[in-house]
């Protein structure tokens, strides 16, 4: 670089420094000098560079690119995102789900899959994962979940024990801890796997009827996975294997991308359907809905700051634009407060005023104060009000996202239906999906997993949880766990 056209280094508040160097000192050998502003800003600074992990999706990659509609869904909904030829630029984060930002990226575990969509409409975020499903169907059991999941209070060590004996006192986990353990439990890389929103959310249309829906991102380069054995030799060798793969897959032009297609049920076909649509242990078989395509994800930007741009993107299931709602998923409903509250804690109030969370279209809040407060607030702050302030329009923006309930207050799951079963649709995976060569490895995975540190009466349960999967599959791992 010309020396001319070199940048001098500046403080934080643009002010050019001496040295990149040496403190200031009284003499070569003297003491540093409380004066030293620049120097104590370096220090401070460091010390507080690092910013909380998120509790579950801690480590993570991410990268921008763009959306576009390229089939007519606009029957469906009208929401401005997926209206007929529209692109929109839109961010996208994958991640493990329970280790920390420093863990392997290899390491059995589902993935994370969101998509930020800056639409005209404001931020439209989809948090989902590389599943169809996910372990509980009820938000009471989420965080205990995820604690068995983590690391132990005593050792703070991660323990097969105790995810075992969570899954197999919640026989409802079966459907995912399947997946997990099989083949898709170790993407080769996160540019070879699927995205699902897993959950069940309306779509309304410009007459007002609505449908229910379930998204799934189908990626254009193939599923493709790691055995145990590559996904524990790459641990040692590379913990950031995956994240390397995608930064360097778009870095050289090969821009992964993913065909966004959705089942459709009509709205009156929930009320009658032979299991409950929005149980997020369960899929919708394809035979009774059918895909129907909508349009391409493609990523084709790294991140120029992977802590401003990633560490600090805030994806939030609340964030929706007018032609999507929610629906009675009970999770999906605790999502929509839970979700956003960590990112208050995590990143302060203001998260949404940081660049890579700040909507492409205007904002009218009357949001105002708290910490990080970067945007200029000015009167009126309150509202009704007499002077100018934005006004909610109920005619242009109707509360449309709505279905009927009754009954009493009550704790308990969804009402059984005649095909509620927590096993049977696992069973049809095992038994009709894979093929068996994908047998054998599940055997070996999950026989390799419990040998792992599992105890008694935790390893019998976890052979019975497995019988009531699949009888062939149970004696299976039984056999290859007594054999070890």
């Amino acid at each position: 670089m010309d020396e001319k056209d070199r940048k001098n280094t500046t403080n934080d508040a643009g002010n050019p420094v001496s040295s990149d160097e040496f403190s200031l000192t009284v003499g070569p050998d003297g003491p540093v000098l409380l004066q030293d502003h620049y120097l104590f800003e370096q220090m401070a600074n460091f010390n507080r560079e690092m910013i909380p992990d998120r509790q579950p999706h801690a480590k993570g990659s991410g990268a921008f690119g763009h959306f576009e509609v390229t089939e007519d869904v606009s029957a469906y909904t009208k929401a401005s995102v997926f209206q007929p030829g529209v692109k929109t630029e839109v961010l996208a984060r994958f991640s493990t789900v329970a280790g920390e930002s420093g863990s392997p990226d290899t390491w059995r575990d589902v993935r994370g899959f969101a998509i930020k969509f800056y639409t005209d409409d404001g931020n439209y975020d989809m948090v989902g994962n590389n599943t169809p499903v996910f372990f509980v169907r009820d938000p009471m059991k989420f965080q205990h979940f995820i604690h068995s999941q983590k690391r132990r209070a005593d050792s703070g060590l991660r323990d097969n024990d105790m995810q075992w004996d969570f899954w197999t006192l919640s026989p409802e986990t079966a459907h995912q801890v399947t997946i997990l353990m099989s083949d898709r439990g170790v993407p080769k890389s996160y540019r070879h796997m699927n995205g699902y929103t897993s959950h069940t959310f309306m779509w309304i249309n410009a007459e007002g009827e609505r449908f229910w829906v379930k998204y799934h991102f189908k990626t254009d380069q193939g599923i493709d996975f790691l055995t145990q054995e590559e996904a524990d030799k790459i641990a040692g060798e590379d913990a950031d294997y995956h994240r390397r793969d995608l930064f360097n897959a778009i870095r050289q032009g090969d821009y992964p991308s993913w065909t966004l297609k959705v089942q459709i049920m009509p709205f009156k076909d929930a009320e009658t359907y032979r299991f409950n649509p929005f149980d997020l242990t369960k899929v919708w078989p394809h035979e009774d809905y059918p895909l129907h395509e909508v349009g391409r994800l493609t990523l084709n930007r790294n991140p120029n700051d992977f802590h401003s741009e990633i560490e600090q993107a805030a994806f939030e299931p609340n964030s929706l634009i007018p032609g999507i709602g929610p629906s009675p998923d009970k999770m999906l409903l605790a999502r929509l407060v839970s979700y956003a509250d960590a990112h208050r804690a995590r990143l302060g109030v203001n998260y949404k005023q940081i660049p890579v969370n700040r909507p492409k279209s205007p904002v009218h809040s009357y949001s105002k104060g708290g910490t990080m407060r970067i945007e200029n607030v000015s009167d009126p702050v309150y509202a009704p009000n007499s002077k100018g302030g934005p006004e909610a329009d109920p005619e242009k923006y109707p509360e449309e996202a709505v279905w009927s309930a009754e009954g009493e207050f009550i704790r308990a799951a969804y009402t059984m239906r005649k095909d509620d079963d927590d096993f049977g649709q696992p069973g049809t995976l095992v038994r009709k999906v894979m093929d068996d060569a994908q047998r054998d490895r599940l055997v070996s995975n999950v026989a390799g997993h419990l040998k792992d540190g599992v105890t008694e009466p935790v390893l019998q349960r976890a052979l019975e949880y497995w019988r009531n999967i699949d009888k062939e599959i149970g004696d299976r791992i039984a056999k290859a766990v007594q054999e070890d």
